[in-house]
């Protein structure tokens, strides 16, 4: 098993779509941050290509410029996912009630989750799902910072460090046969310690975690 059962609790416990329940219309991250990521992905995503934005809202940090045949999104609040200017189509689901996607099997050329894998309480049997709609050398980016809703996310990822969750969601794909090994990029601030501890930052740190779908 990839997480102990009590790795998978949330100190908040209750129905997810009760807290999502709410609309959200802010980003969870900076704008440094951001920036990096649009960078990103217009670096590995490729135009034309079928994208599937999961665990997302009301926008994708897709790059403006490059046009993609379909962007599929989803999400836990419909008024996120309805503001979304890159979607052709979206869908609700709580995935740590139903990690199930109702999505064919290899249709998409990348998966998309930023700043939500902190969320998953099944990660196992979501990557699973990702590797099932990938197209064979389809790309799966995952980003995140150090930020969260505290009380939603799991406690193997809440207890841990940075470089833990990076190690984390590298064990993510690695559990899932036919995922070529994890890349990790990071960007972290620069700014010496003494600064940081008087509270003072260059901005978020930023990581993502690569891989392609081998088989």
């Amino acid at each position: 098993m990839l997480l102990r059962p009590e790795q998978r609790t949330k100190l908040d416990d209750t129905d997810d779509t009760l807290f999502y329940a709410i609309p959200r219309f802010v980003t969870h991250v900076d704008e440094g941050f951001i920036q990096q990521l649009t960078q990103l992905y217009r670096d590995r995503l490729q135009p034309n290509s079928r994208i599937l934005d999961l665990m997302s809202s009301h926008i994708s940090h897709l790059p403006e410029e490059i046009e993609f045949a379909h962007v599929e999104g989803h999400g836990m609040n419909p008024e996120e996912l309805a503001r979304n200017r890159r979607f052709h189509r979206y869908f609700t689901q709580d995935l740590n009630k139903n990690p199930k996607l109702p999505l064919p099997d290899e249709d998409f050329d990348a998966v998309l989750i930023c700043v939500s894998v902190q969320y998953l309480q099944y990660p196992d049997a979501i990557f699973s799902e990702i590797h099932r709609i990938l197209k064979p050398g389809g790309i799966a980016i995952i980003s995140f910072s150090n930020r969260m809703f505290y009380q939603k996310a799991i406690a193997a990822w809440r207890d841990g460090t940075e470089t833990s969750r990076v190690a984390l969601v590298k064990g993510y794909f690695k559990s899932v046969s036919g995922f070529t090994p994890a890349e990790v990029i990071t960007h972290l601030s620069s700014i010496p310690s003494f600064l940081q501890i008087l509270g003072i930052s260059t901005g978020d740190p930023f990581y993502a975690i690569i891989s392609n779908r081998s088989t």
